[in-house]
């Protein structure tokens, strides 16, 4: 089940970094619900309002020539089929990183015993990249 599920989400993870919007789709339940957290705002949302989320955020992407620097932090397995992922996300534009990062507490489940889908995430937005670096290295 470990090998499974980290074979998944390095996949995962090379979709969000490529911003491939067809494959995170696919990769993400019809079901899946969202809370996002901005400058104390709280955001609810669901499968079509992340992926209108996920279009307008690929599309800053390659409009400014960025790139997204993903990070696991942290993977613990819920259930037998459901595990947990802790990743901070952060864009570099034009070589330079900015100065604030989004902390996403993600779950996957997998179903019918050979997909694993994105399920729910907790985002913490607009964390300063300072914050997380130090996050980072307490984690390893």
């Amino acid at each position: 089940m470990v090998d499974h599920f980290r074979k998944f989400l390095k996949h995962y993870l090379a979709c969000w970094s490529n911003s491939s919007l067809v494959e995170m789709k696919e990769l993400i339940s019809p079901d899946y619900q969202a809370r996002e957290i901005t400058n104390g705002e709280i955001v609810d949302f669901g499968y079509t309002e992340s992926l209108i989320g996920w279009e307008q955020g690929i599309n800053f992407i390659e409009e400014n020539q960025g790139e997204w620097d993903l990070n696991e932090l942290y993977s613990i397995p819920l259930r037998q089929d459901e595990w947990l992922s802790v990743i901070s996300a952060s864009l570099v534009i034009n070589g330079k990183r900015l100065n604030t990062a989004n902390l996403f507490f993600q779950t996957f489940r997998r179903e019918h015993n050979t997909d694993w889908k994105l399920i729910r995430s907790y985002i913490e937005a607009g964390i300063p990249v300072v914050s997380l670096s130090n996050l980072q290295l307490q984690s390893k």
